[in-house]
């Protein structure tokens, strides 16, 4: 469970920065700007277009809100480009739209998707979140896939150090290498940037005198440039997903490194964070050791980054960090979860060393895993009781009580509507002793791997003899008062005289055994 979780988070925490907001009397002329979508337009609108933008947001999402105006603005100025760049969006939290949520694989808010040919050329969106980048990184897709440098002036405008950049030498615009070349530049044309050239003695950084083919990726970080002379379609998109991918990713505001935060935090693998703040004075002594661990140990399916404590808020919040323990380094494997905290930077490799010798040899005892959790509240006597990571283990497991425990999310709509009718439940049963009726911020706590807590509100029940069993009927009072009833373990009274009862023809029965006559076995 530990490496899964990161999967819903990794989108979650791309909108690090916040964008700057567009006027009101602005935001009121651009509202007819974006056009909304729905499951009964969706498929007809899409089908009009060689190239649209869908976003999927939800009402309730503080990024989508964030995002709104920027959106807007964009949509303004991209209807009036040449060709029109149509922004739509579609409300995803609408259960009319679960379709269109299930079909595109939304799993956080919002998502962007480049949809091209009608819909049948599905893309995720790798740009800004404000309006300028927005429009500029729109227009980037809607022209040719790759550009012609013509200058060194242009190369190094175009190179710099915006990210990876892809640049194709060639003696002459032709052949299967040229051709594999677009196709690929084509295929991951919204990850990265692409141009070629006929002159590499323009081109800022490596060997100036070859005539090619040869594939030049630049990028800002590790070794700045590599050369590929593969042209097969696989090679190409290979070498570009590996050598544009940095040895240790960057969590700051920059959003250049967005596109490398979802893949670092969507791919199953351990995960080695280290944050500090990157103003310390032992930075860069920082920076050297994290690059050094991940020379050492990247073949041990580790993925390293370090990140800008000034930046990582939603990171902190996430996973329950506190900026108290910084300098620390947060490990996330397949076991659990590990934190060293206000650690030094010569720590870093003999730290993650134990690490890597519990793992291998499965010796686990000496790194103690790290659970989220609030504090277990002082007082917890309201008929709905308060469970916490700390203390879900004394409330419903080892109570030896019937447990109804409701997993929610303070921001969910459907929880707020129904905690009234948790309390009503509650309410109602506070007199029987064997019954506890439960709840668990899921967002605030790690959730143990025995609840499968893919939405919320998410309800189980936990009955005294030790069933599991998870709620899916109607969400009111009555219903679930008889579900609990239904399934509940035998009363404390009733199990004593059950016990008793038990007790009393077990003795009878030795009674009588003893008085029977022994029979012969043969």
């Amino acid at each position: 469970m530990a490496v899964n979780l990161v999967v819903s988070f990794a989108l979650a925490i791309l909108i690090s920065s916040t964008p700057a907001v567009v006027g009101v009397d602005a935001t009121e002329e651009l509202k007819e700007a974006v056009l909304m979508l729905d499951v009964g337009n969706f498929s007809e609108v899409v089908a009009k277009h060689p190239f649209i933008v869908v976003e999927f947001y939800a009402p309730w999402c503080g990024h989508c809100k964030r995002l709104a105006p920027e959106y807007e603005k964009a949509a303004s100025v991209l209807r009036k480009n040449d060709p029109p760049v149509v922004l739509t969006k579609v409300d995803a939290y609408d259960e009319r739209n679960k379709e269109l949520k299930d079909k595109y694989g939304v799993y956080s808010y919002p998502t962007i998707k480049i949809m091209k040919n009608g819909g049948s050329d599905v893309r995720g969106y790798g740009g800004p979140r404000e309006a300028d980048g927005i429009v500029e990184y729109l227009k980037r897709q809607v022209s040719p896939a790759s550009l012609k440098l013509k200058s060194a002036e242009e190369a190094a405008h175009s190179i710099g150090d915006k990210g990876v950049i892809l640049v194709g030498v060639f003696p002459e615009f032709a052949g299967t290498e040229y051709e594999n070349f677009m196709a690929v530049a084509e295929k991951m044309r919204a990850d990265y940037d692409f141009f070629h050239t006929s002159d590499a003695s323009i081109l800022p950084r490596g060997d100036q005198s070859v005539k090619g083919p040869i594939v030049r990726l630049f990028k800002p970080f590790d070794e700045l440039f590599v050369d590929s002379e593969d042209f097969g379609k696989d090679a190409l998109e290979k070498f570009i997903e590996v050598s544009g991918f940095p040895m240790v990713v960057t969590y700051d505001a920059d959003p250049t490194n967005h596109k490398f935060l979802e893949r670092y935090y969507s791919t199953p693998s351990a995960k080695a964070m280290l944050f500090v703040s990157f103003g310390d004075d032992r930075i860069e002594s920082f920076k050297s050791q994290i690059h050094e661990a991940a020379r050492k140990f990247s073949a041990n399916n580790i993925s390293f980054l370090i990140g800008d404590v000034a930046d990582a808020d939603r990171v902190f919040q996430y996973f329950g960090l506190r900026e108290s323990d910084v300098p620390l380094l947060f490990m996330i494997a397949s076991t659990g979860k590990y934190l060293n905290p206000t650690m030094d930077p010569d720590q870093i490799i003999p730290w993650l060393k134990q690490y890597i010798v519990e793992e291998l040899y499965f010796t686990y005892g000496n790194l103690t895993p790290y659970v989220k959790s609030e504090p277990i509240p002082k007082v917890n006597d309201q008929p709905v009781k308060v469970v916490v990571a700390d203390n879900i283990d004394d409330i419903v497991f080892n109570s030896g009580k019937n447990v109804l425990l409701e997993f929610y999310a303070p921001w969910c709509g459907h929880c707020r509507k129904f905690a009234p009718i948790l309390e009503e439940i509650a309410v109602s049963l506070q007199d029987d002793q064997d019954i506890v009726i439960a709840k668990m911020d899921g967002t605030a706590n790690d959730i143990p791997t025995d609840f499968a807590v893919e939405g919320y509100p998410t309800i189980y029940f936990y009955s005294s003899t030790g069933n599991l069993l998870s709620y899916d009927g109607a969400r009111t009072a009555e219903e679930i008062i008889s579900f609990i009833n239904d399934n509940r373990g035998p009363k404390a009274g009733a199990a004593a005289a059950v016990d008793e009862k038990t007790q009393t023809d077990t003795v009878e029965e030795e009674v009588t055994s003893s008085q029977e006559p022994v029979k012969d076995e043969l």
